[in-house]
C-alpha cells in the first residue's frame, strides 16, 4: 500500500490492520507488507519501481501467491505488477467483493453481489482475456468470476440488466413488505461500521424485548449482508421492530453502494436510527464514515442515538456530561442493554405522542 503524504503514522497502523483484517475474512494469510510514503500512487505501477522490485523479493521469499493493493488498481496499473512480480494481484475493492460473495446467502444479496461484479469487471475486460478466464477458486474468482468473465461486453451488459430487472422485482417486494411493517409498528434501524457488533445488539435486544434465542454475530468482517427485521416489545408498550443492516466501511466500493442502495433504504424509513460504534477500535473513524453514508442517504435528520458497543475492552471511559437519550455506552456481548432499550422506546413513545 502506499502511504499518503499527510497521513499519521496512527492511520497507517489502522489501514493496515484493517486490510489484513478484509483478507483474513477474504480466507487468506497475511505474509507480508510493503509501504511507500508518496504523495500519489504511481500511475504506471501503483508503487514506485524501486517498491515494485521489493515486493517481487518479498512474494519470492514468502511463497505469497497473491498481492492486495490497498487501493482501487486501474486495469494497467494491475496488470503491471502482475508482469513484474508474477502473481495474481486484486485490489481492496474485488476483496470486499469476494467477501460479499461469501457472505451472500438472500436471492436478493446475491444478485446484488453479482451485479457489482459485473459492473467492476466490465471496464477491465480489455487486453486480459486470459487472465480473466482463469478459473478455480480463490480470493476475486467466486460468483461470475467462475463462468462469466469470459463473456464479452455486450453479454455481459445483458445479464446486468437482465439482474437489475429481477433485483427491481425483488426490491418492490422488499418495498412492499417495509410498508407494512411501517403502517404496523414503527422500525429501529441498527447501522454501523463492519464488526461494531450490530448483529450481537440484535440478538440481544431480540432475547430481551422479545423473549427469542437468537445466535449472536462473529467477530469477523461483514458477518451479516441480507437484513433481518425482528419484532419486539417494550414493557408495557405497542410492538415495534428492529431492522439489521448491512456494515459500513471507509471508502465503500461505489459499485456495492449502487447494488446494495434498496438494502441501505431500509434506514431511511425507519423511525429512530441505533448508531453503533465499536469504542474499542477507532471510535471517532468509524463514527465519520458512518454519518458520511447516512448522509449519502438523506438519513441524517432522523432521530439518532448513538451506542458506543465494547466498552468492556475500549481504553477511555465515557465523558459525564453527555444527554443520555442522545448517547449511550455498554457492551452487548457482556453488559445489560437496558439504558439503550430505554432511550430507543423514549424516543418512539415522543414521537407516538407527537403523531396524535
Amino acid at each position: 500500500m502506499w502511504q499518503r503524504g499527510d497521513e499519521t503514522p496512527e492511520d497507517l497502523v489502522y489501514r493496515v490492520e484493517e486490510l489484513t483484517g478484509l483478507c483474513e475474512a477474504a480466507g487468506a494469510q497475511v505474509v507480508g507488507t510493503v509501504v511507500q510514503r508518496r504523495r500519489s500512487p504511481d500511475a504506471r505501477w501503483y508503487l514506485g519501481q524501486g517498491k515494485v522490485e521489493v515486493l517481487r523479493h518479498l512474494v519470492e521469499s514468502t511463497g505469497a501467491d497473491l498481492v492486495v493493493a490497498d487501493g482501487e488498481l486501474r486495469p494497467t496499473q494491475a496488470r503491471n505488477l502482475e508482469d513484474a512480480v508474477h502473481r495474481r494481484v486484486v485490489d481492496r475493492t474485488v476483496l470486499i467483493l469476494d467477501i460479499f460473495a461469501r457472505r451472500a446467502v438472500s436471492r436478493e444479496g446475491k444478485l446484488q453481489v453479482e451485479i457489482a461484479q459485473l459492473k467492476y469487471l466490465l471496464p477491465r475486460l480489455a487486453g486480459r482475456g486470459a487472465l480473466w478466464s482463469r478459473l478455480g477458486g480463490g480470493i476475486g474468482t467466486r460468483g461470475p468470476g467462475e463462468t462469466k468473465l469470459e463473456l464479452d461486453r455486450r453479454r455481459i451488459r445483458a445479464r446486468i440488466s437482465k439482474m437489475e430487472r429481477q433485483l427491481a422485482q425483488l426490491s418492490a417486494h422488499r418495498s412492499r413488505l417495509r410498508q407494512r411493517r411501517v403502517r404496523d409498528s414503527a422500525v429501529v434501524a441498527l447501522v454501523g461500521y463492519t464488526n461494531a457488533g450490530k448483529t450481537t445488539v440484535r440478538s440481544r435486544w431480540v432475547g430481551d424485548r422479545g423473549r427469542v434465542a437468537e445466535n449472536f454475530g462473529r467477530d469477523r468482517l461483514f458477518d451479516t449482508l441480507d437484513v433481518t427485521a425482528r419484532r419486539v416489545f417494550a414493557p408495557g408498550g405497542e410492538p415495534y421492530v428492529v431492522t439489521d443492516t448491512v456494515g459500513f466501511v471507509e471508502h465503500l466500493p461505489h459499485h456495492l453502494v449502487e447494488a446494495f442502495r434498496s438494502t441501505l433504504e431500509e434506514v431511511v424509513y425507519a423511525d429512530v436510527i441505533v448508531l453503533v460504534v465499536d469504542a474499542s477500535r477507532a471510535p471517532d473513524r468509524h463514527l465519520r464514515a458512518t454519518r458520511q453514508v447516512l448522509a449519502d442517504l438523506r438519513a441524517l435528520d432522523k432521530p439518532i442515538i448513538t451506542f458506543y458497543n465494547k466498552m468492556d475492552l475500549a481504553a477511555w471511559q465515557p465523558p459525564p456530561d453527555l444527554e443520555a437519550q442522545q448517547t449511550v455506552y455498554g457492551s452487548a456481548a457482556v453488559g445489560p442493554l437496558e439504558p439503550l432499550y430505554q432511550a430507543v422506546e423514549a424516543r418512539l413513545h415522543q414521537a407516538k405522542e407527537k403523531a396524535d
